[in-house]
């Protein structure tokens, strides 16, 4: 069985607002991110909480889901993050 190494995954703001993205590093991505070095959106908008993860066998499959995540509205991502979504 193939390994879970690609990953969407949720990322809250300081001002609530959420960021979605893919990585194969979950880890190093948030390092990334929390150091000014990842996404410039997120770039002065700490501190950074991962609110949401989700694995996937293969890279396709992972950049299909954080496009479905991207285009859910902002309730239906807070559902996600609870468990009780999509």
């Amino acid at each position: 069985m193939a390994k879970l190494n690609h990953y969407v995954y949720m990322i809250r703001c300081k001002y609530g607002t959420l960021y979605t993205g893919y990585t194969q590093d979950l880890k190093e991505r948030l390092n990334k991110h929390n150091s000014g070095k990842g996404a410039k959106y997120l770039r002065g908008r700490g501190p950074l909480e991962l609110v949401y993860s989700k694995g996937f066998r293969t890279k396709s499959a992972a950049l299909a889901a954080e496009i479905m995540v991207k285009k859910l509205t902002r309730d239906k991502k807070e559902e996600l993050i609870s468990g009780a979504g999509v």
